[in-house]
């Protein structure tokens, strides 16, 4: 213990005293200092994730510091649209949604070389990114509807012309039109 009383704190360098003291990896705090990084919260020993000399809660660590991508949400099957930008986290930006433009829709339609070439950005598709759908192989981020670009899956798609779509769009679009094929609930569609 240092001259003074007690120990530092290890948020606001003063002298914690037993009555006050949380004691965490060794360092001593304030109850009043003991709070996440980010959000403020009050801690305790069953929701501090230290990283360093910096304790937060466990949601704000898992943002923080956690696995990124596909398959690791908020947890109890809730979706998140926090980007991360409070905790300093630089979000990714996405190219946008281009239909394709290759005039040849042939599923041969390769580059020299014999490596696939996918039909909406031209660039070659390799193994680890290759999605089929369409007769084409595509990149899993071009795997999506030519007209509202959603995301597809082969059960999910329909194909026209060398070109995919979701099943809405395409029943939308190229579908039978008149009476009897409305658009839901009973609505009659006028056609031209």
């Amino acid at each position: 213990m240092p001259f003074g009383g007690g120990n530092k704190c290890g948020c606001c360098q003063k002298t914690v005293y037993f009555a006050e003291e949380v004691q965490c990896e060794g360092k001593s705090w304030h109850k009043s200092c003991f709070l996440c990084m980010v959000c403020k919260k009050n801690l305790d020993s069953t929701t501090v994730a230290v990283h360093v000399d910096e304790i937060y809660c466990k949601s704000c660590y898992g943002k923080k510091y956690g696995p990124k991508g596909y398959g690791f949400g908020g947890g109890a099957g809730t979706l998140s649209m926090d980007t991360g930008e409070g905790l300093g986290i630089k979000p990714e930006e996405q190219a946008p949604h281009r239909p394709t433009s290759n005039p040849n829709a042939s599923k041969f339609a390769q580059k020299p070389g014999g490596s696939e070439v996918c039909p909406r950005c031209g660039k070659t598709v390799y193994a680890a990114e290759k999605v089929i759908g369409g007769g084409n192989s595509w990149h899993k981020g071009c795997f999506r509807c030519a007209k509202c670009g959603k995301g597809l899956e082969s059960t999910t798609l329909a194909d026209r012309d060398g070109e995919i779509f979701c099943k809405g769009c395409y029943a939308k679009n190229f579908g039978p039109k008149g009476f009897g094929f409305g658009q839901g609930a009973g609505a009659l569609a006028h056609s031209k």
